[in-house]
């Protein structure tokens, strides 16, 4: 039977770099992954990019709220696709995430995600959330805080400062940085965590 496999982790924790491994693992074997990412993740064009300079083109990107099932029949006959990978996938709605195991259930195709868990102020990600409700397999991808400890929160700077508030997803025309924090830099950094923020 083939999953829906969700592996997350704090920002630079290796997610695009296992992505594309894993990827080029199928493709040495002569097998035909297919690699989608959101439209809203425009930082890197159509390219998954590694913080360690590894990319490569994407073969489709996932504009909205589209079908799943659309876009990858777009790049070839699902039936013909021996893997999908999804890039950035705390950026799928909760529909596409519904997709993507039914996908995986019925047509027997493994999907692999690869995202964030939550944002700059510890919330889920709605893509991550149902990821995180549907998928059949887990895994925690490990970085570590500037301490030295675990890093789980990712926090956002603006000019340098620490920031708590705004919106969820800052791409495009804000210059905004982000840093993989333990819990306790987080919360000496950014401040308290609260469920209302």
């Amino acid at each position: 039977m083939a999953k829906l496999y969700f592996r997350y982790g704090a920002m630079n924790s290796g997610k695009s770099t296992m992505l594309l491994q894993a990827a080029y693992n199928y493709e040495e074997r002569a097998q035909s992954p297919v690699i989608v990412k959101p439209g809203v993740d425009t930082k890197a064009g159509r390219k998954v990019s590694s913080r360690i300079g590894l990319e490569r083109e994407v073969d489709a990107i996932i504009a909205g709220d589209v079908l799943l099932e659309d876009v990858l029949e777009s790049v070839r006959p699902i039936a013909d696709t021996d893997a999908i990978f999804i890039d950035e996938a705390q950026f799928l709605t909760p529909a596409q995430v519904d997709e993507a195991f039914t996908i995986a259930v019925t047509r027997r195709v493994p999907v692999l995600a690869y995202g964030l868990r939550s944002d700059f102020r510890t919330r889920a990600f709605p893509g991550s959330a149902r990821l995180l409700e549907l998928a059949h397999s887990i895994e925690e991808l490990k970085t570590i805080c500037r301490c030295g400890s675990k890093a789980m929160m990712n926090a956002r700077l603006i000019d340098g400062v620490f920031v708590s508030d705004g919106a969820q997803v800052a791409i495009d025309g804000q210059a905004a940085e982000y840093e993989s924090l333990c819990g306790t830099c987080y919360i000496e950094k950014v401040g308290p965590v609260s469920h209302n923020s």
